[in-house]
């Protein structure tokens, strides 16, 4: 085949011409680079590989991080993982091998990825979200996400997500709104973690988590500075109150001082917010976490410390109590899993007291299933989103409009062991849920997803809206 024959088999002539003209139109510095990405723009993006690799997450412990190949560029993604996995979620597929980081490699994700779903995708059109979604729904071919594994199948499914907004030439948080049919990006209000406890610390605090939520600011940028000088004002109340050996952090950046007590932890965020200034325009959020201190039917608030443990045990009424009166001692407006996972008929009456927002994690998992059944009780009214449990952004948007079609809230959460990835921040404004977890405004896995956030408000310009006081949404 001889040159003009190639250019007319390809009408290249033509495309050449087009790509010149729209550089002198566009009066170019730089024709050649121009006209190079001018021709790159009518060529239409596909998957031509997928490159898995074992990384390792904020706690040391190995995670799935992708590189996704189309015909014009590399898309790379990471997945989080939390402390413990539930029955109800898609399955983390982990080596097993104890010889090899204590059991918890994930070389068998990876070896699927690089086998089995790289082949199954080239090809496929990055913005096809849906088809590349359940292409790999159908290569597993298990409820759970239990043969590829969930880990494997997520990160390749993230990593086509953004592979689809650079196609589109849009922005991440774009793309997810146009996927779902939302319209309207809105910046939500961070759940800043500010004390750890539970199994997220090595302190005495039962509780996983007590955060703050800067609801009466006027910006994310706001709200972040919020957030910020309260958790610094804290440590300095905590370095008073109970010595600076108790200003270490857990694993999501919050302090973790030795501390028992509900309130004796409450009162040092109360007083480091008063400090700020800003308490009208503070709120307080807990995650109570109640399945990891319930034994039988009663909750053992003394559990992590062995020589006092099982002299505090109380009832799901006495909880109910404690909840009531923490709501109206200081300014509550968010309880995560008061009760353990299967206690369906008290986390329904406390939802139907209406104190404040109940949150279901391990009640629910991310778990359509789940969800339905909660919806079906009213036994919450809000969802803690953590896409590791789902496996797909197909099927997290579905189970988002689950929840917001029964009214529910909806926090996109992070996990324990978190990457530098910051999908969820897009995630969030994308899908405009009102509410993120992303741990204390400390610690760089952690910022990763507040300064995203950011840097989609600044790009969003005077189109910013930020969720403030309709945070529920």
């Amino acid at each position: 085949m001889s040159v003009q024959e190639y250019l007319d088999k390809y009408m290249l002539s033509r495309k050449l011409e087009d790509a010149v003209n729209a550089a002198v139109r566009a009066k170019t510095s730089d024709p050649v680079l121009f006209i190079s990405n001018h021709m790159k723009k009518g060529v239409q993006s596909v998957i031509t590989k997928v490159k898995a690799r074992q990384i390792l997450d904020s706690r040391g412990i190995p995670t799935v991080e992708v590189d996704l190949y189309t015909n014009k560029a590399m898309f790379r993604a990471s997945v989080p993982s939390g402390n413990s996995t539930g029955m109800y979620e898609a399955v983390e597929l982990r080596d097993g091998d104890k010889g090899v980081y204590l059991g918890n490699g994930v070389a068998k994700a990876v070896k699927n990825i690089n086998e089995k779903i790289s082949e199954a995708l080239i090809g496929m059109d990055p913005t096809l979200q849906s088809q590349i979604d359940h292409a790999m729904i159908d290569l597993d071919k298990t409820e759970k996400k239990g043969e590829l594994g969930a880990n494997a199948i997520l990160a390749v499914s993230i990593a086509a997500c953004k592979a689809g907004a650079a196609e589109k030439e849009v922005p991440l948080y774009k793309h997810i709104a146009d996927l779902s049919g939302k319209t309207n990006p809105v910046l939500p209000v961070p759940a800043f973690t500010v004390i750890s406890g539970g199994k997220h610390a090595g302190n005495n605090l039962a509780i996983e988590e007590i955060m703050i939520l800067p609801i009466g600011a006027s910006r994310f940028d706001e709200a972040l500075r919020m957030g910020s000088e309260t958790y610094h004002h804290l440590k300095a109340v905590i370095t008073e109150k109970c010595g600076p050996h108790n200003c270490n952090v857990g694993e999501d950046g919050g302090f973790a001082p030795n501390v028992s007590s509900f309130r004796e932890a409450l009162d040092l965020v109360k007083e480091a917010i008063g400090r700020t200034g800003y308490d009208e325009k503070i709120k307080i959020a807990l995650d109570v976490a109640g399945t990891n201190f319930c034994i039988g039917k009663r909750y053992d608030l003394d559990f992590k410390s062995p020589q006092k443990s099982g002299q505090n045990f109380k009832s799901a009424e006495d909880m109910i109590e404690l909840y009531k009166e923490l709501c109206t001692e200081y300014p509550i407006v968010s309880i995560e899993d008061p009760f353990d996972k299967e206690d369906w008929e008290h986390i329904k009456y406390i939802s139907s007291l209406g104190i404040c927002q109940v949150v279901g994690d391990d009640l629910l998992m991310s778990n359509a299933k789940r969800i339905e059944r909660a919806v079906t009780e009213s036994a919450c009214n809000a969802l803690l989103l953590k896409v590791n449990q789902v496996g797909t952004v197909t099927e997290v948007i579905e189970v988002v409009k689950q929840a917001k079609e029964a009214h529910w809230g909806v926090v996109t959460s992070h996990r324990s062991g978190e990457t530098v990835d910051s999908f969820i921040a897009d995630l969030s404004v994308g899908l405009a849920v009102g509410q993120i977890k992303a741990g204390a405004p400390c610690r760089g896995e952690r910022l990763e997803k507040y300064n995203q956030l950011l840097r989609i408000e600044e790009e969003l310009g005077d189109q910013a809206v930020y969720a403030g006081e309709d945070w529920r949404q």
